[in-house]
């Protein structure tokens, strides 16, 4: 569940190219339904993309081979494959995020609530999420985005917001690899209205007074996600206020009257797979050319240079068999993520919600899971300090939660332990919000009109019809058929959540 998931669905299509182009066939029973819709859709596609893996047959056979024969053809070959995979894990948030970039700067969506601005220029959400979003996002539906791509290789640039009073807010800073390098907001920095210095790497310049100089970024180009906390519809207006007074402001322009930033859209186009099989790497490539590695990495660029990749370098200059292997490797490490994803064993689970590691948003040089559990899942992951996500998918009994009846019931002064807030969101087999009669997408500590039982436990109703009128206050609609699963988001956690000390009572299946 991606802190700002608008991005899960690139992610998704990426993965599926990479493997139709490498595997084509070994497809086909699992992606029926999508081909036969996208042949109908885009029919020059199709017949591309069945010429890709008729190509690709014979890189197939080269992968089972050894296998089959034990018997080892060009050691090359296999040594660039076991390596690609590695570079490809290790690649993966810079390939990711270029293709993110790209799309949020250059191309212009149809849908209100999908991003779109300049280099250096926030673009806000206007609306919380609701059930008529349909892009299988698991949004929120607590607080407004704000997002923005940041350039800061030529000088730093100035965040500012207002004085924020009591609302909850945070600027989540993140690097070019998916991790959290630095926080302004409530938590971090305070409500009252500021001055920020995003400062990029090897920047020492003086900074005007009053203005506060945030952690040096791990890479020339970041990406802030925001988060405004809206109080109900009734309270959009006040939210969007607020918004409209978050400035970015380059230095050279900070404290000059009627300064104006260009709307810059230049940034690094990715190369798409279907039109180049190596453009994955060519992308990788060049995105560690523009945004350089720690020196720390320096052993393991190395090993990937014998192969061609790095900043820089040209993959085209290696031998056929190398690049060969360099496509079947992005195949397999696409889906290889999306498994360890999805496996769960990444989280520790309690009474069937799974908890997050605690290193989550700061994976570091643990490639595989800032790859998985932290850039693939969207834009970024909170650190647990300013959030930590719970989901559940199956019931006290181990059973699935579909159709039918629950309860969630928290014991007396036993509800979640925040210092911000906390929320139920329920979601659909397709990760959608669920259409419901009364609008109801959340609950939590925000809710108008909770009713505590008389021992004063709390208790939450799941079920796709109401409760009845006494207990309707306490209802959190669920789909009328079908599988779905549930996340509690806890803002600001105290420690007891954050080390796993809380535990979230099971969700009861009633009979």
């Amino acid at each position: 569940m991606a802190s700002a998931s608008t991005s899960a669905r690139p992610v998704q299509r990426l993965s599926h190219q990479l493997t139709e182009v490498a595997s084509g066939i070994g497809q086909a029973a699992m992606a029926t339904g999508r081909a036969t819709a996208d042949a109908v859709r885009h029919p020059r596609a199709t017949v591309g993309r069945a010429r890709e893996a008729s190509q690709a047959l014979p890189l197939m056979w080269e992968s089972v081979k050894p296998v089959l024969t034990g018997h080892v053809s060009d050691w090359r070959r296999e040594y660039a494959y076991t390596l690609g995979e590695q570079a490809f894990v290790y690649g993966f948030p810079y390939i990711y995020n270029a293709g993110l970039r790209h799309r949020w700067v250059t191309q212009k969506p149809d849908t209100d609530a999908t991003p779109y601005a300049a280099v250096n220029h926030f673009w806000h959400a206007g609306r919380l999420f609701d059930a008529s979003d349909r892009e299988g996002l698991s949004p929120n539906n607590d607080t407004l985005y704000s997002f923005a791509w940041v350039d800061l290789s030529e000088e730093p640039i100035i965040l500012s917001h207002p004085d924020m009073g009591d609302r909850y807010f945070t600027f989540e800073l993140v690097g070019v690899t998916s991790d959290n390098y630095g926080y302004v907001g409530q938590r971090a920095t305070g409500p009252h209205a500021g001055d920020f210095a995003l400062v990029g790497p090897g920047w020492t310049g003086d900074l005007p007074k009053g203005v506060h100089r945030t952690e040096t970024a791990p890479s020339p180009w970041i990406v802030i996600v925001g988060r405004t906390l809206v109080a109900g519809e009734r309270d959009l207006s006040h939210v969007h206020a607020l918004q409209r007074r978050y400035r970015l402001t380059p230095l050279h322009l900070f404290g000059k009257e009627g300064a104006h930033l260009p709307q810059r859209r230049d940034v690094l186009e990715p190369i798409d797979v279907a039109q180049d099989r190596l453009g994955p790497w060519k992308t990788l490539n060049a995105m560690l050319a523009e945004n350089p590695p720690p020196r720390h990495h320096d052993v393991l660029l190395k090993q990937f240079a014998e192969i061609g990749i790095g900043p820089g370098l040209d993959v085209e200059a290696q031998p056929e068999s190398v690049k060969q292997s360099l496509i079947r490797a992005a195949a397999t490490a696409a889906p290889m993520l999306e498994q360890q994803l999805l496996s769960g064993e990444w989280a520790h689970v309690i009474n069937g919600w799974l908890y997050p590691p605690p290193q989550l948003g700061r994976f570091g040089d643990d490639f595989l899971r800032r790859a998985a559990e932290q850039s693939l899942v969207g834009v970024a992951a909170n650190d647990p300090q300013e959030a930590v996500y719970l989901a559940a998918f199956h019931d006290s009994d181990g059973g699935k939660l579909s159709t039918g009846r629950y309860e969630l019931r928290f014991e007396p002064g036993d509800l979640p332990p925040v210092d911000a807030f906390w929320s139920l969101t329920v979601y659909g087999e397709d990760r959608n919000l669920v259409p419901n009669p009364i609008g109801r997408y959340s609950i939590g500590d925000r809710t108008p009109g909770l009713v505590t039982d008389a021992d004063g436990s709390l208790t939450l109703h799941l079920q796709p019809e109401s409760p009845g009128p006494a207990r309707e206050p306490n209802w959190l609609p669920t789909p009328e058929q079908g599988i779905w699963f549930i996340a509690l988001r806890m803002y600001l956690p105290r420690p007891e959540v954050i080390d796993a000390r809380w535990e979230c009572p099971p969700i009861r299946h009633l009979v």
